[in-house]
């Protein structure tokens, strides 16, 4: 990675815990919208200023998961350090990072937040300092342990994340009370990011609506409310089936006994995926429910002989994955359940004609007119209703390997 130019909130970051008007915060929150630069200037910053102030100390890296640190954090700064005349050593089996700079050396201990047991990982250490990477994504409990650990004196605190909710707790216990905390607030747009054109921040733009703009486009904490795929409540949305030979056939499923039960056959085109046919059965209104044989029967009436490539299922019913194993006709892939991830690369899938729903699925039509964000809640969940076919959407775009999760090239910001 380079760095040819910097933007004043990147230069700011990257210099605050020097300058004199600033550097006596305890901690510093970057938060705002996506690719803005804000992730890779706070971790280089972050180096520098554990090499500037000390020696042989330790220190922590903290993301939802390992592997998402590794990918989304040290993999884009380790290589830029060490063009920049930093060494590193890298111990995957004890998960830490070892780096050298003149004689110096620091260590870093990468940890993975994901659920309140995380908390218990970090206990025992004595950290100079830690970064938190997507802080919104971790429990209050594991954060709290790891700046409990931070016993140093001279130790500071590290924060990035695209906008939540306002329910959050980090908005309330950290963006509120800012001046509380004695902590500086960074707060980035695209604009800020300068290694981005215009016209490739007017291509993300494109890429959202409703509250997702406000919070990766404007950098907002806004609630959730109103229809969760705002943009496809039209029937100009939905195309008809293309006369054309599909490349590869997936199926995916969202498997109900007294729910309804979605599941959805998709053909790819080109760089495409259609949703060409749908079998939908609500056992409320059909008045009997069926049995697991029953429904793949159904499955493989609609699927006819057509050779598909993975069958993707809620990973919840189990005996109907057990039942597709066991018949040893279909690939069957336990799908990924990710509900707030799973939301937003379906969005951008549909937004970039990366999925494609046909006219021939007419419960899918009736379900994006429907599905709606819990407003009751004070975190972002879909109401449990009208969600059958929409899951079963959300299913295929989160497990299926195409490049939702990399609708563009790595700028200076995952």
């Amino acid at each position: 990675m380079k760095i040819e130019s910097l933007s004043p909130k990147q230069f700011m970051v990257l210099t605050w815990w020097v300058d004199k008007s600033k550097k006596n915060y305890d901690s510093i929150v970057c938060d705002g919208s996506i690719r803005s630069g804000k992730t890779v200037c706070l971790g280089i910053s972050f180096i520098m200023w554990s090499f500037y102030n000390f020696n042989n100390n330790f220190f922590a890296i903290c993301g939802k998961t390992i592997k998402s640190i590794k990918r989304n954090f040290l993999a884009p700064i380790l290589p830029f350090l060490k063009n920049i005349g930093f060494n590193y050593e890298f111990k995957i089996s004890e998960n830490l990072v070892n780096i050298f700079y003149k004689g110096r050396k620091n260590t870093f201990y990468i940890f993975g937040g994901k659920d309140e047991s995380s908390a218990s990982l970090i206990q025992g250490l004595t950290l100079s300092g830690v970064l938190f990477d997507e802080v919104v994504l971790m429990p209050k409990t594991f954060v709290e342990q790891a700046l409990a650990r931070c016993s140093d004196e001279n130790a500071k605190f590290w924060f990035n994340c695209n906008p939540e909710s306002p329910s959050n707790w980090f908005y309330r216990e950290w963006i509120l009370r800012k001046e509380e905390k004695n902590s500086l607030l960074v707060n980035f747009l695209m604009s800020d990011n300068p290694s981005l054109s215009e016209k490739v921040i007017a291509r993300y733009k494109r890429l959202y609506s409703g509250t997702f703009y406000e919070r990766f486009i404007e950098g907002k904490w806004s609630s959730q409310m109103g229809l969760i795929y705002p943009f496809m409540n039209d029937a100009e949305c939905f195309c008809k089936v293309p006369d054309v030979s599909f490349s590869e056939y997936v199926v995916s499923c969202d498997y109900g006994i007294i729910n309804p039960t979605s599941c959805g056959l998709w053909g790819k085109y080109q760089d495409s995926w259609y949703r060409i046919e749908e079998y939908y059965y609500d056992s409320k209104i059909e008045g009997k429910t069926k049995t697991d044989e029953e429904h793949y029967e159904s499955i493989r009436k609609m699927i006819g002989k057509r050779k598909i490539k993975s069958f993707i299922v809620d990973p919840s019913a189990s005996s109907f994955i057990s039942l597709i194993s066991k018949k040893c006709e279909f690939n069957v892939v336990p799908a990924k359940n990710n509900v707030s991830e799973g939301i937003r690369l379906v969005s951008e899938s549909l937004k970039t004609e990366k999925i494609k729903i046909c006219k021939t699925c007419k419960d899918s039509m009736r379900e994006f007119s429907l599905y709606k964000w819990d407003e009751s809640k004070n975190y972002d969940v879909p109401l449990k209703e009208n969600d059958h076919a929409m899951d079963d959407i959300r299913y295929f775009v989160s497990t299926n390997k195409f490049s939702c999760n990399n609708l563009w090239a790595f700028s200076l910001e995952r």
